[in-house]
């Protein structure tokens, strides 16, 4: 799962950053979490702070929240409102390619590389 999937309203902040760890272990990339945050809910920062294993915070309907997943040299970083019913991506670009991803038993559009020819 996701950390955009994982983040509902009543999870703990820490659960949704372990689904993140998880996902890096999942996917042969078990200690790359440790080389960057994470991220967390946004506002009138970049972050309001950054959300880790310990942190006590409940996700609520209408935060927002900014995570950003890294593997050396690569970067995915989403923004998203959560909603009562499900969350909106924020950051996606009108017109920018992109490719299907199964996750958790879904599918959920992700940014594809641009290639300008």
């Amino acid at each position: 799962m996701s950390q955009d999937q994982a983040t509902r309203p009543g999870r703990k902040a820490a659960d949704v950053f372990q689904a993140g760890v998880a996902a890096y272990a999942a996917h042969g990339y078990p200690d790359e979490w440790h080389k960057h945050h994470q991220g967390g809910p946004a506002g009138y920062e970049p972050r309001e702070y950054v959300v880790t294993p310990e942190t006590p915070d409940t996700v609520a309907a209408g935060q927002v929240y900014a995570w950003n997943p890294s593997i050396t040299g690569t970067k995915s970083e989403d923004t998203i409102l959560v909603g009562a019913e499900g969350n909106e991506v924020l950051t996606a670009i009108e017109g920018w390619p992109q490719v299907q991803v199964a996750v958790a038993g879904g599918q959920m559009a992700r940014p594809a590389i641009l290639e300008v020819v």
